[in-house]
């Protein structure tokens, strides 16, 4: 009897480490982390709500997460609502002045909507920071990369100018 407990006790480990280890090399494949447009493993992500720079990147994920899923019936809403909360009144103005006159998104400068984005700080002074946006549109040696100077306000970490660099 000892020998037949010892038995299917071996058999159930044996089977419960299998399915663990299937389940280990399943997982990543399931998750889409193979072809670098879903997630990545071990990727970690943190942010500051006092720090402007990390709330232009905020804004900036948030916003293009919202334009590239313009499918979702959300979209559009979600997008509008970001602008309010991010952009500071004359900012939200000069954006829609510049989507009137070029028919193009005035928090993008495009047409279309970017693969890629980055945020760095590039300097503050006068109550303001300044930070750049790097927007990478498409994959590859031939991606085409376009860079924006946003300004924000120190006190209201409102976002107060954009521009696009040069």
């Amino acid at each position: 009897m000892a020998i037949r407990m010892r038995t299917r006790r071996t058999l159930l480990t044996a089977a419960t480490v299998t399915a663990a280890l299937s389940l280990a090399a399943v997982t990543p494949a399931l998750a889409g982390t193979g072809d670098g447009h879903h997630t990545r493993a071990a990727a970690t992500v943190q942010g500051d709500p006092r720090d402007v720079t990390q709330r232009v990147a905020d804004f900036y994920g948030a916003y293009i997460d919202s334009v590239w899923d313009n499918e979702d019936p959300a979209a559009a809403a979600n997008a509008k609502a970001l602008r309010s909360f991010y952009l500071s009144a004359a900012a939200q103005r000069k954006v829609t002045a510049y989507e009137a006159e070029e028919h193009a998104d005035g928090i993008l400068f495009a047409q279309n909507v970017p693969v890629k984005w980055k945020v760095a700080y590039t300097g503050s002074g006068a109550g303001h920071a300044t930070s750049r946006v790097t927007l990478t549109w498409g994959d590859g040696s031939d991606a085409q990369v376009t860079r924006i100077d946003v300004q924000s306000d120190l006190r209201t970490k409102k976002i107060t100018d954009l521009k696009q660099a040069g």
